[in-house]
């Protein structure tokens, strides 16, 4: 990011599992990390954690609350579903220029710069991104009821179905399966997790899943094979050719890689920078636009 010519702008990036604050001032970048904030599971959560990083980067940074209110922010965050719960979020922060979106935007401006591309995104959550002269769009990223295909808790989730699986005697345990009953207890413990679970609670579970596959374990690379299937069966979809660079971000977005068809893996790039540095490359240009 070109820093020179920005005096001062903000950007949040809130997920399900952190949210990031992040002030860029007279060329320096200052930014504190909270807790989770998908606003649509946890709204008034959600707020509560943006503000105590507002606060948090306030104190750190030594620029008043006021100049800090006064600084054009982008707002990229997990469970902004429609304009409706974008203007709460609107009226719930301090700031008096803003722009509000769903966490993806900023994702795919991080990882992609403002070159072609597609975005494959699996942390707690899951979305893919396509950017094309510079125009994006977006599929998934519906929640873990509806959608969050390939993402950690749908993994999680898959792993808990294949040990119940064991139980009813339909298929082989194997050493992540039993793992996972002796943690649990039984089949009923199973069920009582998954039912009061949040998304990150499920979340945890895919280190397991994938450390098992890379250990060979039959269970857990079936799991993960069902995840690459659903990335490159929806990258197809969504228009994929041969030699258009994919980044594969999240916390377990990785992990597919080895298991995509060959042509999509030679065309996995590095993401160019994170998703909080793709939410302040896009507030810039929020403030660029209040300054022009």
């Amino acid at each position: 990011m070109d820093l020179r010519h920005t005096r001062q702008a903000l950007a949040i990036d809130g997920g399900g599992t952190h949210c990031r604050v992040a002030l860029v001032a007279d060329g320096t970048v200052t930014s504190v990390e909270t807790g989770p904030a998908n606003v649509s599971t946890d709204f008034s959560g959600g707020v509560r954690e943006i503000l105590s990083g507002i606060d948090a980067l306030a104190k750190r940074t030594g620029i008043s609350m006021d100049s800090i209110s006064d600084t054009p922010a982008f707002v990229g965050l997990a469970g902004v579903t429609g304009p409706e719960i974008a203007d709460r979020i609107r009226a719930a922060l301090p700031f008096r220029t803003i722009r509000t979106d769903d966490d993806r935007p900023a994702a795919l401006r991080g990882a992609l710069g403002v070159g072609d591309g597609f975005l494959v995104h699996c942390g707690t959550g899951s979305f893919f991104g396509v950017q094309q002269d510079r125009a994006a769009r977006f599929a998934g990223g519906w929640g873990p009821v509806l959608g969050d295909e390939a993402s950690a808790q749908w993994i999680g989730r898959l792993a808990l179905s294949a040990t119940l699986d064991t139980t009813d005697g339909i298929a082989g345990d194997s050493a992540l399966t039993n793992e996972l009953l002796a943690h649990f207890g039984d089949a009923a413990g199973i069920v009582r997790f998954a039912r009061e679970a949040a998304p990150a609670d499920l979340g945890e579970l895919a280190k397991l899943v994938t450390s098992a596959a890379a250990d060979g374990d039959e269970n857990g690379l079936r799991v993960i094979l069902k995840g690459a299937e659903h990335i490159a069966q929806k990258l197809t979809d969504l228009g994929w050719r041969a030699d258009t660079p994919v980044c594969l971000t999240g916390g377990i977005g990785p992990f597919f890689a080895r298991h995509l068809p060959e042509q999509m893996r030679h065309c996995i790039t590095v993401p160019k920078s994170t998703p909080l540095e793709g939410a302040l490359s896009l507030a810039m240009d929020l403030a660029s636009e209040v300054t022009a």
